[in-house]
């Protein structure tokens, strides 16, 4: 935070942040937008997805009044129709293409393909598309798995999501524009801000959980005038989520026949981060206790029924049989500590 600090001190005219790190800045008072002319929210849908319009309307609570609004969105969702009416007066929409359109230039395609058999289809469209692949999963734990099966393949590539550190996400991206790896493995933290010439083709290995982000993803191919190709790969039972893209780009999507895939390989996959334990005596791979090496018996097996004896550990100094006294009984003056002895004698007048 200290670099921003000193560029801060001097009084730049253009700040460009993000919500987070900007609301620290007027937390810490580091920063003073009393004079602020020009307010631009680019990437505003994707920002209220993730969470952020109460940090907007703080920003936008520190602005003057009197101030040049701009908002950039890909899509039009009620919450951006509310904030435009809230924070802007009389606003102006501009619409450069409509809302799911894809580029020209893209050639579309689907395959209904079973769960299993999708690692074997991506390595058949790498044999086929030799450019720069992007190739995008619904999960990172995905990202992950799908990356090393590419790298057992014998390609280059690279993962991209939300369990890369800011350092390593750059070193991925770098690493692609420059050529140094052919396939990039992301999550839609890749969606949108990947501006990266030449991408021949986009495979949506998962379909998206929204469906605004299948126009965003297919949207890093073809562009600037460039052609492209974007792939998707649609499980069976997934010929709905299919029908509500293609409600939303306007197109019938074609589906293309399987072709031969190429065998199975044996994973070298180990998902170190999805299981937190390794399998050493430790969860790991799922089963119960038993299928795991384990010797306790479960519920109803050998275990003793409620008032029945309870069964001894074999630990030396836990017995489970007869209680013991801890201290030794002190011996009664009267005698031994027999059944009677300790009896108080009777003393007759």
């Amino acid at each position: 935070m200290y670099p921003q600090l000193k560029m801060l001190a001097r009084n730049p005219q253009i700040i460009v942040a993000t919500p987070g790190r900007l609301n620290d800045h007027l937390a810490q008072k580091t920063v003073n937008l009393k004079d602020v002319k020009i307010v631009v929210l680019d990437e505003a849908d994707r920002m209220l997805d993730m969470g952020f319009a109460p940090q907007i309307q703080k920003i936008l609570a520190a602005v003057p009044s009197e101030r040049q609004t701009m908002l950039f969105s890909a899509t039009m969702p009620p919450e951006i129709m509310k904030m435009a009416t809230t924070h802007m007066k009389l606003p102006i929409r501009i619409e450069v293409a409509r809302a799911g359109s894809t580029a020209d230039k893209v050639t579309q395609e689907i395959f209904i393909v079973p769960k299993e058999k999708k690692v074997q289809l991506v390595e058949k469209l790498l044999q086929q598309y030799p450019g720069p692949t992007l190739i995008f999963t619904r999960t990172k734990y995905g990202a992950k798995r799908l990356t090393q099966n590419i790298l057992d393949m014998g390609h280059t590539a690279a993962e991209l999501h939300s369990n890369r550190s800011v350092g390593q996400r750059k070193a991925a991206l770098d690493g692609f524009k420059k050529g140094q790896y052919r396939i990039l493995v992301a999550t839609n933290i890749a969606a949108r801000g990947i501006d990266v010439a030449g991408i021949e083709l986009v495979v949506n290995f998962d379909l998206p959980t929204d469906t605004d982000d299948y126009v965003h993803r297919i949207g890093r191919t073809a562009r600037a005038g460039a052609t492209g190709h974007a792939i998707s790969m649609a499980t069976p039972d997934q010929r709905a989520e299919l029908r509500s893209i293609e409600y939303l780009i306007k197109k019938q999507l074609p589906i293309s026949p399987l072709p031969e895939l190429p065998p199975a390989r044996v994973s070298k996959f180990i998902p170190r981060d999805e299981e937190r334990f390794s399998s050493h005596g430790r969860r790991g791979f799922g089963g119960s206790h038993a299928q795991r090496g384990g010797k306790r018996p479960g519920f109803g097996g050998s275990r003793p029924s409620f008032g029945g004896p309870r069964p001894t550990s074999g630990k030396p100094g836990f017995s489970r049989g007869p209680r013991q006294n801890r201290v030794p009984a002190r011996p009664h003056p009267g005698g031994s500590f027999g059944p009677s002895a300790h009896r108080r004698p009777r003393f007759h007048r």
